[in-house]
C-alpha cells in the first residue's frame, strides 16, 4: 500500500491528461494501486435531494461507464453517514446486509462495502465506493483515516483541474444553473432553490447554451462534462 506522499507524488503529473474522463481514470488508478481494493465506483454527488449518479467503473480486468446508476443515498446508511461525517466508512457481515438494500447492492464475495466521500471544506461532490477488497485486510481507523485524507486530496485536485478550464465565459449564476440542470433538476426546482423566477432560470440557460454553442440543455451539459468544468 503507498504512503499519502506517494500518492500526492503521482498526482504532480495530473498535467499530462487532457481530458476530464482521463483525469479521473486515473485518480482511480491511483487509488486502486494504494489501497488493498480490488475495484472502484466512482460517483457524483447533489445534496440536492440526495442523489448520486454513476460515473465510472474501474477494476484490474478493464472499466466501464456507469451512467445508468441513479440513487437517493438516504437509501444507504453508510453512504449517508460517510458523507454527512466527510470520512471513509466500512462495512462488512451483518453490518453489510442492514446498510445495503439487496435490490441496489453490487454481486461480492465477500459482502463489504467500502465508501470514501470526495469532498473540499464541507462541500461533498462525490465518492468512490469498493465491494472487493483483498483478502485478509484488516480495514482498520488508521487505513480509513488515510483513505479520508485521499478524499479530501483528490476533491481539491479536480476542484483545481475544474478552475484551470475556460468557465470564466459563464457567468457564475450561468454555471449555478447548469450544474443544477446536469444534476437533473427541473426549472422550477431550480428557481425555488435560488429564490428566482423560472423564466430567469431559462433565460439563464439559454444564455449558457449559447455561449457553449450548444444545440440543447443535453448538449451544454455534455460539453461541460467533457471539459472538467462540472464532474
Amino acid at each position: 500500500m503507498s504512503n499519502l506522499y506517494t500518492i500526492q507524488k503521482r498526482f504532480d503529473t495530473v498535467q499530462s491528461y487532457a481530458t476530464h474522463e482521463e483525469l479521473l481514470i486515473h485518480i482511480l488508478q491511483v487509488y486502486l494501486d494504494s489501497f488493498p481494493i480490488k475495484d472502484a465506483y466512482l460517483l457524483r454527488y447533489s445534496p440536492i435531494g440526495f442523489v448520486a449518479e454513476g460515473i465510472i467503473f474501474l477494476n484490474e480486468s478493464g472499466g466501464s461507464h456507469i451512467g445508468e446508476i441513479r440513487e437517493e443515498i438516504r437509501s444507504f446508511p453508510i453512504i449517508y453517514a460517510a458523507i454527512e461525517d466527510k470520512k471513509a466508512k466500512f462495512c462488512t457481515g451483518m453490518d453489510y446486509l442492514k446498510n445495503i438494500s439487496i435490490k441496489y447492492s453490487i454481486p461480492s464475495q465477500n459482502n463489504s462495502f467500502l465508501i470514501v466521500p470526495i469532498y473540499i471544506g464541507q462541500y461533498v461532490f462525490g465518492y468512490i465506493c469498493s465491494t472487493q477488497l483483498e483478502e485478509e485486510i484488516d480495514i482498520n481507523e488508521k487505513l480509513l483515516d488515510d483513505m479520508t485524507t485521499f478524499g479530501n486530496m483528490i476533491g481539491q485536485l479536480i476542484m483545481q483541474a475544474r478552475n484551470s478550464k475556460k468557465e470564466g465565459f459563464l457567468s457564475k449564476r450561468e454555471l449555478e444553473v447548469m450544474r443544477q440542470v446536469a444534476q437533473g433538476d427541473s426549472t422550477k426546482e431550480i428557481a425555488d432553490a435560488m429564490n428566482l423566477s423560472e423564466l430567469t432560470i431559462t433565460q439563464y440557460v439559454k444564455s449558457a447554451i449559447k455561449k457553449l454553442r450548444a444545440k440543447n440543455r443535453s448538449h451544454a451539459i455534455s460539453i461541460l462534462y467533457q471539459e472538467g468544468i462540472i464532474l
